[in-house]
């Protein structure tokens, strides 16, 4: 049975959470502002040299997901090489030098350069799972790690809100200056107990405990989890684990949804009340997570996600409604995918794996999303164009169809269980595997 949580206990785990997720916000900075700055970018009153072609554009929206794609194998080394906090630390950098230089240059170039190398930080999102999930208690580890979700929806919440009201320069001195923050941030803050332990530095895997926990070094609970802990660290690494991966929509795509759909609104007015929603929901599935479970929130969500899908798809392909129908599906869509498709692998992927392996595992997801995001972006528009944006949406309906079967046949609960409990899960279905065979 998972141990209650001390208040004061709960509070230190949540402002660390905070300011360790805080990066994922940082990155909805970066994937929101292209999308409000384009028809800057494209007009004649650019702040380049010239104005843009589209494809350029399209370059700039595409980028970082190629940086993230080939910075997530040192996501990989550093964390294990240099431990949670100080790797936390450095993909905040790439960032901090992105902003510095898009704020000094006029050539579309040293943008582009700036924002692939952006993705060597939004490939650290990673990291900020792993960290958070081994200095949280199993009883709110779930609901804390999905912080990373909501916590990139905040930042596309805040860059959307600056795009309407801000000038350019003040944005990306506003970015800057936060992206700075959150290195200062994560000063304070102790490295993960599980990385300590593995490293043979147990004194001071103890302080780190001591200090999440809110209890003196000595206590029997800092001893009794340096035992669980070693338990994890003592484990067989061999066994295979399955795993899923976390994704987000480009908002370069929900911009031309928007654009179809509701034609009457802006589309930034459209995308800022979208992320709003966005917002709602996963904080609505941060506070249910270890209540309803992860299989039962990913399998029930996956099946409505895609009947709404399949709304969208015949409105959009047939009209047989009026617009602000076609908005009330969006955000419903929107709202279901959030509770627990786009939170659920993100926990999941954090807890499911030892700590021998858990970077390289994270980092593996992370790589598919990146790899998903990009597919997407790439094949999104040219689907459109081929057969309809309405018939796009019936191929999207039925992958939600499968993501739900797949969930209610092959997804163990781990609903607050520790990482040593729920290996137990995979290797009872290996041996039910080998008992049929």
């Amino acid at each position: 049975m998972s141990e209650k949580v001390k208040p004061k206990a709960f509070l230190m785990q949540g402002c660390a959470t905070l300011i360790i997720c805080f990066l994922t916000s940082l990155t909805g900075f970066v994937f929101a502002w292209p999308s409000y700055t384009f028809q800057i970018y494209l007009s004649n009153e650019t702040y380049l040299e010239a104005p843009i072609s589209t494809s350029q554009m399209s370059m700039l929206g595409s980028i970082i997901n190629v940086g993230a794609l080939l910075g997530t194998p040192l996501t990989v080394y550093m964390a294990d090489k240099l431990g949670r906090k100080y790797s936390a630390m450095l993909v905040g950098l790439p960032y901090v030098i992105t902003w510095a230089l898009i704020s000094v240059t006029r050539s579309y170039y040293v943008v582009l350069f700036s924002l692939g190398l952006s993705g060597l930080s939004a490939a650290g999102q990673s990291i900020s799972s792993i960290y958070i999930s081994e200095i949280c208690q199993d009883s709110i580890r779930g609901s804390l790690t999905s912080s990373v979700n909501y916590g990139y929806l905040i930042g596309l919440l805040i860059s959307y809100t600056m795009g309407g009201y801000m000038s350019y320069y003040s944005i990306l001195y506003a970015h800057l200056a936060l992206s700075i923050l959150y290195i200062i941030m994560l000063i304070p803050l102790k490295e993960s107990p599980c990385y300590l332990l593995k490293i043979g530095k147990e004194k001071e895997a103890r302080d780190s405990i001591a200090f999440y926990r809110r209890v003196d070094v000595d206590s029997k609970e800092v001893e009794g989890e340096i035992k669980s802990l070693r338990v994890q660290l003592d484990l067989n690494s061999d066994i295979i684990i399955e795993d899923s991966t976390t994704n987000h929509v480009p908002e370069t795509v929900n911009d031309s949804i928007f654009k179809e759909a509701i034609p009457s609104m802006r589309p930034n007015t459209c995308a800022i009340l979208l992320v709003v929603d966005y917002l709602m929901a996963s904080l609505v599935g941060a506070s249910t997570l270890d209540k309803l479970g992860r299989k039962n929130l990913m399998t029930i969500t996956s099946f409505i996600a895609g009947i709404f899908t399949i709304l969208i798809g015949t409105q959009l392909h047939m009209h047989w409604a009026p617009y602000w129908f076609t908005a009330v599906i969006i955000y419903l869509h929107s709202f279901i995918f959030n509770l627990g498709v786009a939170q659920v692998p993100l926990v999941l992927a954090a807890e499911v794996f030892l700590p021998e392996v858990r970077a390289l595992g994270n980092s593996i997801a992370l790589a598919f999303l990146w790899i998903t995001n990009w597919i997407v972006v790439s094949t999104f528009f040219p689907l459109v164009e081929f057969i309809g944006l309405g018939q796009t949406f019936y191929i999207f309906s039925v992958i939600c169809f499968i993501g739900s079967v797949y969930s209610h046949l092959c997804l163990p609960e781990t609903k607050g269980l520790s990482a040593d409990a729920i290996q137990l899960l995979f290797i009872k279905k290996e041996r039910n595997s080998n008992l049929k065979v």
